[in-house]
């Protein structure tokens, strides 16, 4: 007899995550919409040598799309281990949710330049994710 499957609030959560950098690049180019790249607009030519020459905000939010995707194998990993273990639905939904809000709030702290609350996010969401990994550990 199959298996009735569905699509948990935790593979949603690898959606939203999987998301997360494109809300970074707006972030990141949203300063050069609409002038010309020759009056420093963005290039969308040449979006990778345009982005390594803003700074400040711009930048941080460069900085905080590639962390994002950095983060994106294990998230997606720790989510199909926790159910493929069988883990407690609940549970893995709960830390799958925990972990896209500090991600939020790290993209936040990352792009407003609060380096040490950002780094502190950044171990929380990495604990959570560690948690998503083994909570269906028997």
């Amino acid at each position: 007899m199959p298996t009735t499957t569905h699509f948990t609030l935790a593979y949603w959560c690898v959606l939203i995550a999987a998301l997360l950098p494109l809300v970074c690049a707006t972030l990141a180019k949203k300063g050069g919409f609409g002038r010309a790249p020759q009056a420093g607009g963005y290039d969308n030519h040449a979006p990778r040598e345009w982005l390594a020459r803003q700074q400040g905000a711009a930048a941080r939010a460069n900085a905080a799309q590639a962390n994002t995707f950095e983060a994106l194998p294990f998230f997606i990993g720790a989510v199909i281990i926790a159910h493929q273990l069988g883990a407690r639905q609940g549970l893995v939904d709960a830390l799958a949710l925990a972990f896209i809000a500090l991600r939020l709030v790290y993209i936040w702290l990352y792009v407003a330049d609060k380096a040490m609350a950002r780094s502190a996010v950044w171990t929380l969401a990495l604990a959570v994710n560690i948690a998503i990994l083994f909570s269906g550990y028997r």
